[in-house]
């Protein structure tokens, strides 16, 4: 379908003098599913709930298509709204909620009939249409909502958490069928949530916020490998952020104090001045060698806890340099396992080392207060 296009300019709301939306910009492609991620309080739910037309902005535009639609009563916005709850009629049958928006479009009931016809095969539920909500598990309503949402053709669909309330196989069932599904309808998706997997499975583009803020917009695989600051690192999965001193460049980036030990990091600031930095490392990137290894970026330390997690062993690590960390190790059925108190050493690959800007976990740690909704 054309059109679909959303930007936010400038957009800021306000409730008295707390600004839940406090002036970002984001430009959403016709088409791109494009997640807003973020803890409780960040504002994500707020921006949402502006693009439909549930909240008014205290200042900036709302563009559909190029069209300024802050002001627009939502039922004159060509948009659609998918909630956790699914709002599904209980005294309706499948067919009959699914159909209920077609009411106020004088269609057919042949077109009415076709149509909803087409939206329930969409999202594989046809076999269902004689059976009302109550009949249904939470994976089945959600579809429903899906289908009743996509059957009035609009041109952006919002998605306020819909698989919050599933079990966690479920979810990632559905994570998988909603992506596809949208690349079949090929409508813009706008998808809120504050689970980093969901986001990074299904999403073209994410924003991560923070208090009403935009701290980085990119791909899924952009924003996790190279997090723009400490608190994109800190919220998106798991991160070793740690405390250290900038010593000067290196050929392949920066060279980067942890206590005595020197590292080369080849990610991030490479150009930060002298002085205290932060840098992370992602758990699956860390080699955990024999003792008595030698090299660049290699740090000794103690196994403190190994952590058993199915797929992969957690293995937490304190580094000579006071730090602890963890690694990521594939459960490969290899007989050889590390226990508590071996002495190891852990390699921190220069590709694999980012170099951020200070500060950040504090800022999270704010984030995360249930300040508003949203």
């Amino acid at each position: 379908m054309a059109g679909g296009e959303v930007q936010l300019v400038d957009l800021v709301k306000r409730f008295g003098e707390f600004a839940a939306v406090d002036g970002i910009n984001l430009q959403m492609p016709s088409g791109e599913f494009f997640s807003l991620l973020g803890p409780s309080g960040c504002g994500k739910t707020t921006s949402l709930r502006m693009i439909a037309g549930f909240e008014r902005p205290t200042e900036g535009q709302i563009l559909l298509d190029g069209v300024d639609m802050a002001q627009t009563p939502p039922h004159k916005r060509d948009v659609n709204t998918v909630f956790q709850n699914y709002a599904l009629f209980p005294h309706l049958t499948v067919e009959e909620n699914v159909a209920f928006g077609l009411k106020y479009q004088k269609a057919s009931k042949q077109e009415i009939r076709e149509r909803v016809g087409r939206a329930l095969e969409l999202v594989q539920m046809s076999q269902f249409l004689r059976r009302r909500p109550n009949q249904l598990s939470g994976g089945q309503q959600q579809r429903v909502a899906l289908a009743r949402a996509l059957i009035l053709n609009p041109k952006v669909l919002l998605l306020d958490e819909p698989l919050g309330a599933l079990d966690a196989k479920l979810r990632k069932r559905l994570q998988i069928e909603l992506k596809a599904l949208q690349e079949e309808v090929g409508i813009t998706f706008i998808y809120v949530t504050h689970d980093q997997e969901e986001a990074l499975t299904m999403s073209d583009r994410i924003a991560v916020m923070s208090q009403g803020r935009v701290e980085q917009v990119g791909k899924p695989k952009e924003i996790y490998e190279n997090p723009a600051t400490a608190y994109v690192a800190d919220f998106l999965g798991v991160s070793n952020l740690m405390d250290a001193e900038a010593a000067g460049p290196a050929p392949e980036g920066c060279k980067v104090k942890l206590g005595e030990f020197e590292l080369v990091a080849g990610q991030g600031e490479s150009d930060v001045a002298l002085g205290p930095c932060k840098v992370t490392i992602r758990p699956e990137r860390i080699d955990i060698e024999p003792q008595g290894t030698s090299g660049e970026n290699r740090i000794p330390g103690m196994v403190e806890r190994v952590v058993y997690v199915g797929a992969t062993l957690q293995v937490f690590l304190r580094l000579a340099s006071g730090q602890t960390i963890q690694a990521w190790i594939p459960n490969d059925g290899d007989a050889q396992s590390r226990a508590s108190g071996d002495a190891i050493v852990a390699y921190l690959p220069t590709d694999a080392l980012r170099v951020l800007p200070g500060g950040g976990t504090a800022i999270l740690a704010a984030a995360e207060l249930d300040v508003a909704s949203g």
